[in-house]
């Protein structure tokens, strides 16, 4: 059979990756494409974050070097490693050189899994357009998501300063919360596909798109993921007003340039495993798949989609920089916790119980549950009211909560106050009363405070005997 009629017969339906006819140089070339793949895109999306908000912010971004400003980052990138490489005295100097490779590396490692096409002919072998695949690939995520707060912690850690190791501990507690939703909001698409390798998700998806069935999920990863890469309303690893610059405060030169890289790179990943899971991954768009009898869907065709789908969330990750402010640390940690987490827990079960049930359809729009038959609606219905009382029963008890602090402070608020009683004169709050001073407040040798019966607009014996 020819490449031709491998590729037409692809065109019908997406199958799972066949890496049995790529050797190891081949690998290793497509490692080195993901590489520089990744290093362009961030290289862009940099120049094309500082436009976009520019335009937002009516100024006009970079323009001065390059067409239209475009080697602006890279001169951005050279500056970095021209820069002098300050170390702080105090500091680590494995440790403090390993944080930022250790981040920046991961980021890398975690994109090896994503499909950016199908099965394409390169340097004359049939593989598919990815690095690698596993069973549990869309895990790997998660798991190389856990060993780059490593490189967070240890970098503000090995600084041996104050504000960076706040500023580590902050960013791996954010990053270990939203990590428990966004794993749970993945169940939902495991379930659906009956496989956690992605290029069998991406297979399963040919008919339709999981953000279809699984929006509630795609609503929370996408929450999740910008939690993830701490970006803005949830960049409070880098809260400027509050820990001077985050876990990387000390660094500078190269050093700050990985952990710059990293989180560029981690916004990519985040939305190709988004892309991958929810909108059919490298596939065309439904219209577009269907013209020519599937070729646009096949070959070197999936890289244009896939990158397509790609920028449309870089875009999302933009426009959400230049129009939210950032929110506080305690509200956010809050709806991590009391919100998504519970939602996306109501949410997996609802389509356990759905899924779970597909073995007993009867076509006539029921569901066989425990011998029990029930309407595939009522089923949904049960679900979605269940989300709606979890989001209401979060929402009560914030405002609960609100509540009761401010009846406490208003509670600590004394009806009467000496206005004298630490030496000083204190204004009175609203609703309080003053007293006379104190004995403490005179033994200060401060004066007592004038009460109504003795303050008057007569003048004193010495003003009259100096009239």
């Amino acid at each position: 059979m020819t490449g031709l009629d491998l590729l037409v017969a692809a065109a019908d339906k997406p199958v799972a990756a066949d890496f049995s006819d790529t050797p190891l140089w081949l690998s290793l070339v497509k490692a080195l494409f993901l590489f520089v793949y990744l290093l362009v895109s961030v290289l862009l999306v940099i120049w094309f974050e500082r436009r976009v908000i520019g335009r937002m912010q009516q100024r006009p971004g970079p323009n001065r070097n390059g067409p239209f400003g475009l080697l602006q980052t890279l001169a951005d990138g050279m500056k970095s490693m021209l820069k002098e490489d300050v170390r702080p005295k105090g500091a680590d100097a494995l440790i403090f050189t390993i944080a930022p490779v250790i981040f920046a590396s991961m980021a890398f490692v975690a994109f090896s899994i994503m499909p950016l096409g199908g099965m394409v002919w390169m340097f004359g072998h049939h593989t598919p357009l990815q690095l690698t695949d596993l069973p549990v690939a869309a895990l790997l995520v998660l798991a190389v998501a856990g060993v780059a707060a490593y490189g967070i912690v240890l970098g503000g850690w090995s600084a041996g300063s104050t504000y960076p190791l706040l500023g580590g501990l902050r960013a791996t507690a954010q990053l270990i919360s939203y990590e428990i939703a966004m794993g749970l909001a993945l169940v939902a698409v495991f379930m659906y596909a009956g496989s956690m390798s992605t290029s069998e998700i991406v297979a399963a998806q040919s008919d339709l798109w999981y953000v279809v069935p699984a929006c509630v999920s795609f609503v929370i990863y996408v929450i999740t993921m910008v939690g993830e890469t701490n970006r803005l309303p949830f960049d409070l690893a880098e809260g400027e007003g509050e820990i001077v610059g985050g876990y990387f405060t000390e660094y500078s030169g190269m050093r700050f340039a990985m952990f710059f890289l990293g989180e560029y790179i981690n916004m990519f990943t985040v939305s190709a495993l988004a892309t991958t899971l929810f909108l059919g991954g490298w596939q065309a768009p439904p219209g577009i798949a269907a013209i020519g009898d599937g070729m646009l869907n096949t070959g070197w065709w999936g890289l244009l989609w896939f990158t397509a789908k790609l920028w449309l969330f870089m875009y999302f990750f933009v426009w959400l920089r230049g129009t939210l402010p950032r929110t506080r640390y305690d509200q956010f940690m809050r709806f991590g916790w009391k919100f998504l987490i519970p939602v996306t827990v109501a949410w997996v079960i609802a389509v356990a119980f759905i899924r779970g049930a597909d073995a007993g359809f009867f076509g006539d729009g029921t569901v066989g549950l425990l011998g029990v038959e029930f309407p595939v609606s009522s089923l949904i219905i049960v679900s979605v009211l269940g989300v709606l009382v979890l989001g209401s029963t979060w929402i009560w008890e914030s405002k609960v909560e609100a509540r009761s602090q401010a009846e406490q402070a208003a509670a600590e608020v004394p009806d009467e106050i000496d206005p004298w009683a630490g030496g000083y004169p204190v204004p009175p709050m609203p609703g309080q009363r003053l007293v006379e001073a104190s004995p403490a407040g005179a033994a200060i040798g401060s004066a007592p405070a004038p009460t109504p019966s003795t303050t008057t607009n007569a003048p004193t014996s010495e003003e009259e005997h100096r009239g």
